[in-house]
């Protein structure tokens, strides 16, 4: 016998216990709490599951289902975005105003005092080949000597102004010999990735700017070079022009993927047009014919210039070479056509009219 205070008389089963709590709830029994309140098993039951984080016996409230998201906006499977308008890829204002000072400065020096103009030549050698080795060091490692390329460099212009062709050569050779007896002064680690990197910038920016210089030691040599800046300015520009408008076919994808075949047309069309004026107004006995040859010679080598100069920078991993001019970059990013094109100009222009 239960003697506890808190314990109720048990009920016996039978249909007096079936009338009274039901025949679903015959288990059930009157339990007191803690507190002495007397509460049924289903109640238990109920606070049971709820502990074990089941759902209570008891119905609930059923969930709310969430708003339905308004469906998103049809948009006709005809229409296509608006096409954008081609885009220069650099500031045209800060472009222009650089290039029409450059102009000035050579314009000016050129028909002034010639040596004037052979200083503006040795002042873009030495800060070109600052740029290259510069680049070379930082994206490749290559530690090409810049002191004896800046000075043989401007040693090689001044001779091929003074002593021609000749000069030119000796001077390029001493410069070579300087390029490999400084390197030695360093570990012998590289050496010949550094002396060949040496070589080549040598020959790449003073040796083929030389002859510019020669160009301005004929009798007629300021027609001259402004002929082979005429000409290949505006072989760029044509290019420029004509592929920007016209240009849908790539001319060298993997290289240059801004370049077009059409604009290579404009290259050719713009300079010979400008050779034929330039040879039969400019230079001294030459002709319209010459001009067109001139101007067809002048175009590719420029384009391949070009084309050069952006095989070193994919190379390099870079877009520009400097940063020194506002709109066009460093200035080997505007000697790049300039370099291949003046021994061009020199060599057909002595074929035509010769040296004097």
């Amino acid at each position: 016998m239960n003697d506890s205070p808190w314990a109720a008389e048990p009920v016996a089963a039978g249909p007096a216990y079936d009338a009274l709590v039901g025949p679903q709830t015959r288990t059930m029994s009157i339990v007191p709490d803690a507190a002495g309140r007397d509460f049924d098993d289903r109640e238990a039951r109920d606070r049971g599951a709820a502990a074990f984080g089941g759902p209570p016996f008891r119905a609930e409230t059923p969930p709310q289902e969430p708003m339905p998201s308004p469906p998103p906006p049809q948009v006709p499977q005809d229409a296509s975005p608006p096409p954008q308008k081609k885009r220069a890829g650099r500031d045209l204002r800060a472009a222009i105003g650089v290039g029409v000072g450059l102009g000035a400065v050579i314009f000016a020096s050129l028909f002034i005092v010639k040596a004037v103009f052979v200083g503006v030549i040795v002042v873009a050698v030495v800060v070109g080949l600052w740029e290259l080795t510069s680049r070379l060091q930082e994206k490749k490692g290559i530690k090409a000597p810049l002191v004896p390329l800046a000075v043989g460099g401007a040693a090689m212009v001044i001779a091929g102004y003074v002593r021609g062709a000749e000069g030119a050569w000796v001077a390029m050779a001493l410069t070579a010999l300087a390029v490999l007896v400084w390197r030695m002064t360093e570990a012998p680690e590289d050496y010949l990735k550094d002396v060949t990197a040496g070589v080549f910038a040598a020959f790449y920016v003073p040796f083929l700017a030389t002859f510019v210089a020669m160009l301005l030691t004929a009798d007629d040599g300021p027609q001259r070079v402004v002929t082979f800046l005429v000409l290949t300015v505006v072989s760029d520009t044509g290019a420029y022009a004509v592929g920007w408008r016209f240009g849908k076919t790539k001319l060298a994808p993997r290289i240059s993927p801004g370049k077009t075949r059409e604009g290579l047309f404009g290259a050719v069309a713009f300079a010979m047009a400008a050779g034929a004026l330039c040879m039969e107004f400019l230079i001294d006995g030459g002709s319209w014919w010459q001009g067109l040859l001139l101007g067809l010679a002048v175009a590719v080598s420029a384009t391949l210039g070009d084309l050069g100069e952006s095989m070193i920078k994919r190379d390099l991993g870079i877009k520009d070479m400097g940063t020194l001019l506002p709109g066009h970059g460093g200035i080997m990013d505007r000697l790049d056509s300039l370099l291949p094109t003046a021994p061009v100009v020199w060599l057909l222009l002595a074929a035509f009219v010769g040296t004097g």
